[in-house]
Order: structure tokens, then C-alpha cells, then sequence
């Protein structure tokens, strides 16, 4: 069951185009939908291989009336906490209910428990509509959930985001809008940082995983590996012998040798990773626009060094992060005005 079923399987209006990623049962399709570009996702390749709702088969006999609301409000709120560590009250649960009874109301539910083992899905369903940042979810049938397709960036590109649309010439053109880009970099950086009930950390930080939106707004496309404070701090409280065995792909904490226990603080954050594997591409290893002055360009330089923390500088998550956003905010903005100014 799902709101895009009948599209899917009945009315032709959502069709099939080209794989994007299969691996370990992860299905990642391109469609159309009514002429739309969007992408179905899920987990696994079947239904079958989710665990089914034990509740509906131990009650199976007793009809749809058998499964009160108030339990399976209770084993809903007890996977969002499974899969993203937090509680939730019942009224912030509303995108990831499955609606009013009536028939085909099982199957409802259903398919939506499916969609609730997704991480991803959980993710994109709750911050929808409080985040600029994250794509929502367009609908869903079974255990796949439709999306926005965005063209992915890749490091094959030479600004490492295709900006063909965006930025059709060389030069100047590219030069605004990867300044543009990476002022909404660091929007979501304090979005996600601040304006949450708690700090969301990517822990998977790679051109793939973001995408453009025609206003230059970054939209991150896959948060498989996004985590909000509480589930981090589970993750990276680990037995260690090493600083080494306390990184979790971007996500690093420092090994307490007197108890052999990774520290639950993260040690670095989103704008270190993203100034080290974005910005250095960008302001530190290719030539920029002559219409920039040499100082400027000089400070930014050295800027997202020192936020990569190539200076030797001391990260404790956002602690002494302000200082360096609001520098590289200050510099980009600059920049920007710059680049405009030369075409004035």
C-alpha cells in the first residue's frame, strides 16, 4: 500500500528509467512521475526481507479493531528511537503514521513499518518541513519511498557539482556560484548544528552524498550516515587501544587509554570535514578567478586551513568552531562581492 501505488502499478505515471546504486540489497532507482524527474530508494531489494509488525500477526485473527492506536503509537515511537535515538512526542510523529482505518488498512500498516525500519526515510519524513537542507519525501509504495532527484556531485567533476545549469561558462560565472554554494554550505552547517533539538552529525561527508538545487542551496541526498547527538554518542563510546579505533568514518573521538573507552564527544565536526574535503578542493588546490584580489584570496586560503585544521588548531566539536565559520562567512561573502563587482 502507499500514496504512489496506484501510479506505480495500475495508471503508468511513475516508470522506470535507470539504476543508481544496488549494493547489499540497497535499491536506488531513477523514474519518471508524471514527467517529474524522482528517485525510489529502499534498504533492501523486498518486502519480505523487513521484519514484519508482530503485533498485526499475533492479532491477525482479531481484525483491524484488534491493534489499538495507543500500541502502535508505542512500537512506532520505539523504532524512530531505535533508528535515530530520540523520543518523540506522539504529535511529532504525524508524517510517519499511516493514517485513518478503513480497507486496506493492515496493509497500510504494514508497509508502513517498513518505511519506519529506514533510517533514511525516518530522517527525510521528520525534517521535511523543517529543513531547507534534506529532500522530502514525495510519496511511497510498499517499502520504497520517492524522492527529488538532484543530479549527485562527484570528484570527477571540476568544481566537484555539475553547474552546466547553474554556471554555463568557465571562469567567473563558476567562480559565483561555487561561492554561492559554499555560503549554503555553511548555512546548513548551523542549521544542523543549532537549529535542532539536537546537533545532527554527518558522519559520511563526500561530494556524492549533496546535491545543488537551481538556487544554489545545498540539499544533503543521502543521510544513511547522519546521526543525531544522543545515537553519536552511542556509536562512538567504544572499547579502543588508539585514537584509530574511535573514528567512525568522519565522525572521530579520542581514545581514553586509562579505561581502553572511546570519549562519546565527537572531537571534530561537519565544517572541519567539509572545509577538508570540499573547500580545499575549491579555495586551496585549484587556480581561482583573477578578478578576486590576490589578498583576498590569500586569507581564504588560510581560512579553510585553518578550519580543515591543517594549523594545528584544537577542535572540540562546535566549541571553537564559531570563530572560523563566521571567518570563512565573512571571506565568502567578499569574495562573492568581488566577483559581482568585475562584472558591474
Amino acid at each position: 500500500m502507499g500514496d504512489l501505488c496506484e501510479d506505480l502499478c495500475v495508471a503508468g505515471e511513475l516508470l522506470y528509467q535507470r539504476c543508481l546504486y544496488y549494493e547489499r540489497g540497497k535499491k536506488v532507482l531513477q523514474a519518471q512521475w508524471r514527467g517529474r524527474p524522482v528517485v525510489l530508494k529502499s534498504k533492501r531489494e523486498a518486502f519480505s526481507s523487513f521484519p514484519a509488525l508482530g503485533l498485526l500477526e499475533a492479532e491477525a485473527g482479531q481484525g483491524t479493531q484488534g491493534v489499538r492506536d495507543a500500541e502502535l503509537l508505542l512500537m512506532v515511537a520505539a523504532e524512530v528511537k531505535n533508528a535515530l535515538g530520540l523520543e518523540l512526542s506522539n504529535s511529532s510523529m504525524g508524517p510517519l503514521w499511516p493514517g485513518h482505518r478503513g480497507p486496506g488498512w493492515r496493509q497500510q500498516l504494514a508497509s508502513a513499518w517498513s518505511l519506519l525500519q529506514q533510517e533514511e526515510y525516518v530522517y527525510f519524513s521528520l525534517l521535511q518541513d523543517l529543513s531547507r537542507h534534506v529532500l522530502p519525501v514525495l510519496g511511497s509504495c510498499g517499502h520504497f519511498y520517492v524522492v527529488e532527484y538532484l543530479a549527485a556531485g562527484s570528484p570527477h567533476h571540476s568544481a566537484l557539482f555539475p553547474l552546466d545549469e547553474a554556471a554555463p561558462q568557465s571562469g567567473r560565472a563558476q567562480d559565483k556560484a561555487i561561492s554561492r554554494i559554499a555560503l549554503s554550505f555553511l548555512d546548513m552547517v548551523s542549521h544542523f548544528e543549532n537549529d535542532f533539538s539536537h546537533r545532527l552529525h554527518l558522519c559520511d561527508i563526500k561530494p556524492e552524498n549533496f546535491a545543488i538545487r537551481s538556487d544554489f542551496t545545498v540539499v544533503a541526498i543521502d543521510v544513511d550516515m547522519a546521526f543525531f547527538e544522543p545515537k553519536m554518542r552511542e556509536i562512538l563510546e567504544q572499547n579502543c587501544t588508539g585514537d584509530e579505533d574511535c573514528n567512525f568514518f568522519d565522525c572521530f573521538s579520542k581514545c581514553d587509554l586509562r579505561i581502553n573507552r572511546c570519549g562519546a564527544q565527537r572531537v571534530n565536526s561537519n565544517l572541519q570535514v567539509i572545509c577538508d574535503k570540499i573547500f580545499h578542493r575549491w579555495f586551496c588546490s585549484s587556480p581561482r578567478s583573477p578578478a578576486v584580489s590576490w589578498p583576498l584570496r590569500l586569507q581564504l586560503q588560510q581560512a579553510v586551513r585553518e578550519c580543515a585544521g591543517s594549523a594545528g588548531l584544537a577542535w572540540s566539536s562546535w566549541g571553537v568552531a564559531p570563530q572560523v565559520f563566521w571567518k570563512l562567512r565573512r571571506l565568502l561573502q567578499a569574495t562573492l562581492k568581488e566577483l559581482q563587482d568585475a562584472e558591474e
